[in-house]
């Protein structure tokens, strides 16, 4: 039983208004919307609402307007994208709020599907102000949030309305809040982290909360060179925070007093160029060239983390190991990426991903389909890994 109610708890709703908070805050290039995938993941809760007879009205933020109408951020040039997702009509208000809004929602029929305006464009839903929200709430009778990759906000939209309303998640937030219960909620040990990513000092709250929680921390990227620097080892020119020395003493004494093991690459493909083709050469993690940089772990730590993976149960997944937009330092990804989908795939390993150059990553790799499940909520996830409390999370769980 999740500790939130879900559509499956919504019964006899045809007719009913049920405000959706939906994530369609997508890539758009000369007013056309260049990638589908969040309008696709909230798909199942939009149809299965309408399917049921509600009045479906869907509430999203789209860019940083703060607080203003912008014209080239109006969720009007979303309109033909979410209708060939869904294959529906969709009709839109120029407003989330008052006399175009209330409009638009008298209008609708049961199962009909309208799309508000940007949510951003008032002041008062990042603030999630009281007056705001009554106004937002005064368009429904039931609230469902299917927006977890905003649920690290406690704006009007994603925290408030579960205070005036019966509140529920949508199909999205319920198989991201079960798939992130399965990584470190209740995993099944042994539990293996891999952190990549260029710096420690963006990811430091989020190391420190997995030493406590997982049984090997996997570290690669940059930030390995910081925590290689700091035991000692000469990095040459490669990125790394040598002032954050000190940091990544603490996380790795931290991870020893709890038993997880701080797992750092033997070897490193060095170049003395960042560039697609650059001459490179992989060398002991101990003899890095004074004059080069590691732009990936080398073959050798590629053998240990699969061999990691292989023992582990449950893998929890965030950051490259290396510099993959570039060939050929984009091995290690690539070659650790298959093998965790291999495993997953046989029923050996439920695998967790997430984060921006995470899924760019493993799309890379042509895995995301064959992982658990991959997350697209950037912030969120990250938030969620650190250990914090998401209040878009709290509310629905509170409603329960």
């Amino acid at each position: 039983m999740p500790a939130f109610k879900t559509i499956d708890d919504l019964n006899d709703i045809a007719g009913k208004r049920v405000l959706v908070r939906v994530d369609l805050n997508v890539p758009v290039a000369d007013g056309k919307v260049t990638d589908k995938t969040r309008i696709e993941r909230v798909a199942p809760t939009i149809l299965e609402l309408s399917k049921k007879g509600a009045k479906v009205i869907l509430l999203a933020h789209f860019g940083r307007p703060k607080g203003e109408p912008v014209a080239d951020m109006s969720l009007s040039q979303i309109v033909p994208a979410v209708e060939e997702v869904l294959d529906h009509a969709v009709s839109f208000a120029s407003d989330c709020i008052g006399a175009p809004a209330a409009e638009a929602v008298a209008k609708l029929n049961d199962g009909d599907i309208l799309l508000l305006e940007n949510t951003r464009f008032h002041k008062g839903e990042e603030k999630n102000d009281p007056t705001f929200v009554e106004a937002l709430a005064a368009n429904g009778d039931i609230y469902v949030n299917d927006a977890f990759s905003a649920a690290h906000r406690a704006h009007a939209s994603t925290e408030g309305l579960a205070r005036h309303l019966p509140a529920y998640a949508g199909r999205t937030m319920q198989a991201e809040l079960e798939a992130l219960e399965k990584g470190l909620g209740q995993p099944v040990r042994p539990v293996v982290a891999i952190v990549g990513g260029a710096k420690v000092s963006s990811k430091i709250d989020l190391l420190m909360n997995l030493v406590k929680k997982v049984d090997a921390l996997v570290i690669g990227g940059g930030m390995a060179n910081t925590f290689l620097a700091a035991r000692g080892a000469q990095v040459g020119k490669s990125l790394c925070e040598h002032d954050l020395a000190e940091t990544a003493k603490q996380i790795m004494i931290e991870a020893a007093t709890s038993g997880c093991a701080i797992v750092l690459p033997e070897d490193g493909v060095v170049a003395r160029e960042f560039k697609a083709g650059a001459a490179s050469e992989t060398v002991d993690i101990n003899a890095i060239p004074a004059d080069a940089m590691v732009l990936d772990v080398g073959p050798k730590s590629v053998e240990s983390i699969k061999a990691w993976i292989s023992r582990a149960e449950t893998l929890v997944w965030n950051g490259p190991l290396g510099a993959f937009e570039i060939e050929p330092f984009d091995a290690a990804t690539v070659a650790a990426a298959k093998h965790a989908a291999e495993c997953t795939k046989a029923g050996k390993l439920v695998s967790v991903a997430g984060g921006g150059d995470t899924v760019a990553a493993l799309n890379h790799a042509g895995v995301s389909e064959d992982f658990s499940y991959v997350s697209t909520a950037g912030g969120a996830f990250l938030e969620w890994m650190e250990g914090k409390e998401l209040p878009g999370v709290a509310i629905l769980t509170a409603a329960k």
